[in-house]
């Protein structure tokens, strides 16, 4: 489903999310994972941005939205040949949904030039609860409640941080608590 912004509060959601990583964008190459319909973009040069996500109809409405910025299926991306490394890897409200956490920010890390940066916001474990009222009323996206695997907090990130290597630099709480943002840096 394209981008999933089935809830109400959908939009808003993914607005908030968006400014609580601006102050973090910094300068070099960004990969945008789960970038759905590449809302992101409006905030990165086109020069620096590539866009991927598993839902090819939310790519192809990226690609409509943003012509100048880059855009790749998750497939196109994992098959091309010479893969580029980032500066940064940004992934708004998608770790909760992959099925093994470690393993694909072991891959994101992968993609990183030295010294490179991951970028996280994920639901607080804690508003489980709100989220899947706040879904099953139609305020969030049910889609997006009924994909979640792993709801992570800060010991948890800790955790899948230091087994690649890595430590969180920064970590913030937003949308009165309920959502969290993650800077993770090679340790």
């Amino acid at each position: 489903m394209a981008d999933q912004l089935t809830g109400l509060l959908s939009p808003f959601l993914r607005s908030r999310r968006i400014t609580a990583v601006r102050p973090f964008l910094g300068q070099g190459d960004l990969l945008d994972f789960g970038c759905g319909t590449g809302e992101l973009a409006h905030d990165v040069d086109p020069s620096r941005y590539v866009g991927i996500d598993r839902d090819a109809d939310s790519i192809a409405i990226a690609k409509k939205r943003f012509p100048s910025h880059r855009f790749l299926t998750l497939d196109e991306f994992s098959s091309a040949p010479n893969q580029k490394q980032f500066d940064q890897v940004i992934g708004l409200a998608v770790i909760e949904h992959v099925d093994d956490p470690q393993q694909r920010l072991a891959w994101l890390r992968t993609l990183l030039k030295p010294g490179g940066r991951i970028i996280l916001t994920t639901p607080h474990p804690s508003v489980r609860w709100l989220h899947e009222l706040g879904a099953a009323i139609g305020l969030f996206s049910r889609e997006g409640a009924r994909e979640h695997r792993e709801l992570i907090d800060r010991p948890r990130m800790t955790e899948l941080a230091k087994a690649i290597g890595f430590r969180i630099q920064h970590c913030g709480r937003f949308l009165l608590g309920c959502n969290q943002l993650f800077v993770l840096e090679p340790s």
